[in-house]
């Protein structure tokens, strides 16, 4: 599944051949996605600049002269600037066409989205798929003390364990799945621990790792599990220097314990048990 990591280098593949561009047509191929495209996108949109894109936690908030287009990749959704020409392929589901250029988006399971947000709606960050997600993990509002501060606060009184209070995304968004298991060992914390046990240097260790393994996943393209590949079809590479997801049994990179496999609310959660002491 597209977490951060994901889109965000799908939006810093897309922006150059999209920024300052016009968009010409909106074809909608298949409109049911998790929610249904907005069947006027064909009337609204074309005419409109693209001004920037940004993201918002799992979300690309892509601005125009009358609004934002929210998009989301879903579980197996792709975005790829194509000329016009290129033939549509099965799971196609909705082709933006900025003169010669064609952005596609391709979600075999449906469980993406686009939507619009009008500028007469109020700013996008009030739309209410983003304003209760937690704080950016690169932003000022987690940097440093800041950081420690908001996991701290956000932890208190919750027996939830750790892995899945990270993974929830309420204190700060976009650290998947495979990135829990990572940030958790480089801050040396068990995944069970309950997040209300976490003490202020564990969170900053936590803070400090979170930026840390988010950072090298986008250098090193995202993670593809399954179907995941950047603007330009390429997959990703990060599981490739992954230090406990997906290595159950094969010694620990630090102290050659084996790592262990878990389950977390139906999620496999891997650490190693001596590094990592519950």
């Amino acid at each position: 599944m597209p977490e951060l990591p994901e889109v965000e280098v799908t939006k810093l593949g897309i922006a150059p051949h999209l920024i300052g561009r016009a968009l010409t047509a909106v074809k909608i191929l298949d409109g049911r996605l998790r929610w249904p495209i907005p069947s006027n996108l064909g009337k609204i949109l074309p005419g409109q600049t693209v001004h920037a894109i940004a993201r918002r936690g799992k979300y690309l908030l892509v601005e125009m002269d009358q609004g934002h287009l929210l998009l989301h990749l879903g579980m197996t959704g792709t975005l790829r600037v194509l000329a016009k020409s290129d033939p549509l392929k099965t799971h196609d589901r909705v082709a933006f066409e900025f003169g010669a250029l064609s952005l596609r988006l391709h979600d075999p399971r449906k469980f993406g989205a686009v939507l619009w947000h009008a500028k007469k709606q109020g700013p996008v960050e009030s739309h209410p798929l983003l304003k209760k997600l937690g704080v950016e993990p690169f932003s000022e509002e987690f940097s440093g003390e800041n950081g420690v501060a908001v996991l701290y606060a956000c932890s208190r009184g919750r027996s939830v364990a750790t892995k899945q209070f990270l993974l929830a995304g309420q204190a700060v968004v976009g650290v998947g799945n495979i990135y829990c298991s990572e940030s958790l060992f480089e801050a040396g914390i068990h995944p069970a621990k309950p997040a209300g046990k976490l003490t202020r240097p564990e969170c900053a260790r936590l803070a400090k790792a979170v930026r840390m393994i988010l950072k090298k996943a986008i250098d090193a393209g995202g993670s593809t599990l399954n179907d995941f590949v950047n603007s330009e079809g390429e997959p990703g590479h990060f599981t490739l220097q992954s230090k406990v997801y997906d290595r159950k049994n094969l010694p620990c990179k630090i102290c050659k314990t084996p790592i262990k496999q878990i389950v977390q609310g139906q999620r496999s959660t891997y650490f190693c048990p001596q590094c990592q002491k519950r």
